[in-house]
């Protein structure tokens, strides 16, 4: 009895973590409506109306990403004043993305719009919570009305396949998405580079089975649940932005679209990849990670 106590209470426990955030992600959602009613608001939800509310909602996970992970955020510097294009590696749950995203708005007063895979939007009771956090669907014109009204701009090449399928070899597995480079080019943007270490640590998915694997690609929605949970070290770098080069003319941009959209793409995913080899432990490790959040400090 007591083998079978402890070893429920171990599955409750890597199970109840993730989906106390899903938990949390609603009761921010709530808030916004409280406030919203209460003050009666009308105002388009990226006006600076909701800032108020967006930075109540920033503190609470700060506060929550400071507690569970040690948050850490390094190279804010490499944020251009003006518009461009974070790319990142998704991790199984993007909690991680979520506390940057809280932190530079607490630190920067400044919102980064998010692309977000379409299963996200069908999720019932967030609609609120999406919009004036800037989570949208993405498409081109989006991405680029975004981007010429000054904003930055998120985007994981790899989504919802590389949090389902990576693993803690973290690989990347971007397939041939390269839209992301197209439009930094037609936007003349740069694209900045961003990783969080040890999110691979901190929430895992199942080994991937065929099954799985073949009923994502039949239905692009993500049925194997994440587990995990544990306090492990987070650390977000986001690296030196990858410059558009100004000397290219319309004409040249279009015969050379081709080539400039893989080079822009293969010169970003290399980027990441630095990263992710200068930060990283590969193989992850759950015991490191958690050595490095509760053992020595950080140099």
């Amino acid at each position: 009895m007591v083998i079978v106590s402890l070893t429920m209470s171990a599955v409750l426990v890597f199970f109840i973590v993730p989906l106390t955030i899903l938990v949390f992600i609603y009761l921010s959602n709530i808030l916004l409506l409280i406030y919203q009613r209460n003050s009666e608001v009308k105002a388009d939800p990226l006006s600076d109306v909701w800032d108020s509310a967006r930075k109540t909602i920033a503190s609470f996970w700060d506060i929550y990403a400071r507690i569970w992970h040690g948050y850490e955020l390094h190279g804010v510097e490499n944020l251009p004043e003006g518009p461009g294009i974070l790319v990142y590696y998704h991790g199984a749950i993007p909690i991680d993305y979520l506390y940057f995203l809280s932190r530079l708005f607490l630190w920067k007063k400044r919102l980064c719009l998010s692309v977000a895979d379409h299963f996200v939007f069908r999720l019932p009771g967030l609609k609120l919570l999406l919009e004036v956090m800037g989570i949208m669907p993405g498409t081109r014109e989006e991405c680029l009305i975004a981007l010429k009204n000054g904003h930055l701009v998120s985007v994981s090449p790899g989504g919802v396949r590389e949090a389902l399928f990576s693993d803690e070899s973290y690989q990347l597995m971007w397939g041939n998405r390269k839209g992301f480079a197209r439009v930094a080019l037609d936007a003349k943007v740069p694209i900045i580079p961003m990783y969080t270490q040890n999110v691979r640590e901190g929430y895992r998915m199942f080994k991937e089975r065929r099954f799985f694997r073949q009923l994502y690609e039949s239905t692009r929605l993500p049925f194997t649940p994440p587990y995990g949970g544990l306090p492990v070290k987070f650390r977000t770098y986001i690296g030196e932005p990858i410059p558009y080069d100004p000397n290219i003319t319309a004409d040249e941009l279009v015969e050379k679209a081709c080539k400039d959209n893989f080079l822009f793409s293969f010169q970003t995913k290399t980027a990441i990849q630095a990263l992710i080899n200068k930060h990283q432990t590969i193989p992850g490790s759950i015991w490191k990670a958690l050595l490095e959040r509760f053992g020595k400090r950080h140099k």
